[in-house]
């Protein structure tokens, strides 16, 4: 469980269903360079014995290089394997993805760029090889200088490289025929997020006997952000290669229909989508791709469970004593990045202490900040900005042995990380946008006590469901020190009212029914 993926990387994943896909043509390639895999018989080989295939940029466990030269396994970390483990578990399921180690392409076996399967602790992974090239080109750049901040608001300027888009499209093959390769007949495959958004039409073009899924785990930006995208036509064609495309929001949905229409000819119908019940069409020559939104989640009854613990509780009480027992603890726990807004709420709090709206003698704020991205240079620029920010902050009103501001910059273990959500009074989430963000939905599920408040930014995908939370604007700084104030000051009668509303709507709707609602669609003729 660790701080959103990039994703988002932290926890939840759901899904939808297909129209047959065998019995439609396959759409014609790409033009700019996005040609599928060179192919197909659309039967599956020999070796492929996956009845449902998971697709996404990681494999659930990461390799090790140890200093001996052997290689060992350590579980990833990340929103989507929290979500999806569980899943491929109950199935006969594969799991396609990169082990987190760059290689040469061509190590091994000469014929293809991915590795045998391997099973490793009850999963079955198939591993798919990256070089240091790929890394820098597909992922740091394309996806993550290109794609990251084009569909979080242009929040950052998107850098479009043609090469950083052919080695995309490169890579994105590959993991097209890695998928190709681990399908049985017929199979499902659940393809994620944005790093793979060619994979369901390329996949199309190898196995039409499967059905193809896919959901994006970020935003999907505004049509007039989308069309500065050079390479837009084969990226919406490359989604529709699915017969199920799923988004968090409607509103991403919305944008995606209009966008297929646009930029492709695409009939479409049906076009309100609504967040359970309806879905949009998109008629791709014979074939029709539904379009839905599944808002993703958590497996919010372990949490609850875990969080309920003796072990828990006594940590979250040492917590509290190492802080210095302060009346109240504010956390924020994030993957260090520009759109989650901790200089937002590191600028709120310095206000409010200046203020006087807040007592630094008995009020404290923890910020626990996972590394990302440390070789862009942009993340190193934010970092850097942020530990001033705390330095600063501490060194106007802290005093010694007593900052008003502890800082973590490191991975925490899960156990400690649920303490903190138990001894945390405010929980502050205050993205300046994001497309769902699971750690609003981990501290409600923490809460079992009734305790706490959630302050959160009203530009995330959570904000659409957890209405009972302190929802406030991150561009108004002003009223990003109310809600802050509010949080703080609430009554117990309050809280427990918000906490109470917020817990039923977290463990009501979870991981199993987003994915659940996500399969069931996808498994069902348009």
């Amino acid at each position: 469980m660790a701080p959103e993926s990039g994703p988002e990387a932290r926890s939840g994943t759901s899904g939808s269903a297909p129209p047959s896909a065998s019995s439609g043509t396959a759409p014609p390639a790409a033009s700019s360079g996005a040609a599928p895999p060179s192919a197909s018989s659309g039967t599956a080989p020999p070796s492929a014995s996956a009845d449902f295939v998971v697709v996404a940029n990681r494999l659930p466990i990461d390799m090790v290089h140890l200093p001996d030269g052997t290689t060992q396994w350590k579980r990833s970390p990340g929103g989507l394997v929290t979500a999806l483990e569980p899943l491929l578990r109950r199935r006969r399921g594969a799991w396609i993805g990169w082990p987190g180690v760059p290689q040469d392409p061509t190590e091994g076996d000469q014929e293809t760029a991915y590795d045998d399967p391997i099973e490793q602790d009850g999963l079955f992974l198939v591993p798919v090889r990256l070089s240091a090239d790929d890394v820098a080109q597909y992922y740091e750049g394309f996806s993550n200088a290109t794609l990251w901040p084009l569909y979080h608001d242009v929040i950052v300027k998107p850098i479009y490289h043609r090469q950083w888009w052919e080695r995309y499209v490169e890579v994105n093959r590959r993991f097209a025929e890695a998928t190709a390769g681990a399908a049985a007949h017929g199979a499902t495959v659940w393809v994620q997020d944005y790093q793979l958004q060619l994979v369901p039409k390329m996949l199309r073009m190898l196995r039409p006997d499967l059905t193809i899924g896919f959901f994006l785990h970020i935003p999907f930006p505004p049509v007039e952000l989308f069309m500065q995208m050079p390479w837009r036509s084969e990226i919406i064609d490359g989604l529709l290669g699915a017969d199920l495309v799923g988004f968090h929001l409607p509103g991403g949905a919305q944008n995606f229909l209009i966008l297929a229409r646009r930029l492709t000819g695409a009939n479409t119908s049906r076009a309100s989508v609504g967040v359970r019940s309806r879905f949009g069409e998109v008629q791709a020559g014979f074939r029709t791709v539904k379009v839905g939104a599944f808002p993703i989640s958590i497996d919010s009854a372990e949490l609850d469970q875990q969080a309920r613990t003796k072990e828990v509780r006594q940590r979250a009480r040492e917590i509290r004593g190492e802080l210095g027992n302060p009346r109240k603890i504010l956390l924020g726990v994030d993957r260090l990045d520009y759109t989650k807004g901790i200089d937002v709420r590191l600028r709120a709090f310095s206000e409010l202490l200046d203020e006087h709206r807040v007592d630094p003698e008995d009020t404290v704020l923890v910020q626990l900040a996972t590394p990302s991205r440390e070789r862009v240079s942009s993340y190193q620029a934010m970092r850097e900005g942020i530990e001033r920010q705390v330095g600063h902050i501490n060194g106007e009103y802290g005093r010694v042995g007593h900052p008003v501001i502890h800082y973590i910059h490191r991975p925490v273990p899960r156990e400690d990380l649920i303490a903190f959500f138990v001894a945390a009074d405010v929980m502050l989430v205050t993205p300046l946008r994001d497309g769902m963000n699971l750690v609003a939905k981990e501290y409600v599920a923490c809460r079992s006590d009734l305790g706490g408040a959630l302050v959160l930014s009203e530009f995330t995908g959570a904000a659409a469901e957890l209405r009972q939370a302190y929802l406030t604007n991150p561009h108004h700084p002003q009223g990003v020190k109310d809600a802050i104030e509010a949080a703080l000051n609430q009554t117990p009668e309050e809280g427990r009212r918000r906490m109470r509303a917020l817990r039923r709507q977290v463990l009501a709707h979870d991981v199993d029914r987003w994915a659940k609602a996500f399969l069931d669609a996808l498994a069902k003729p348009a």
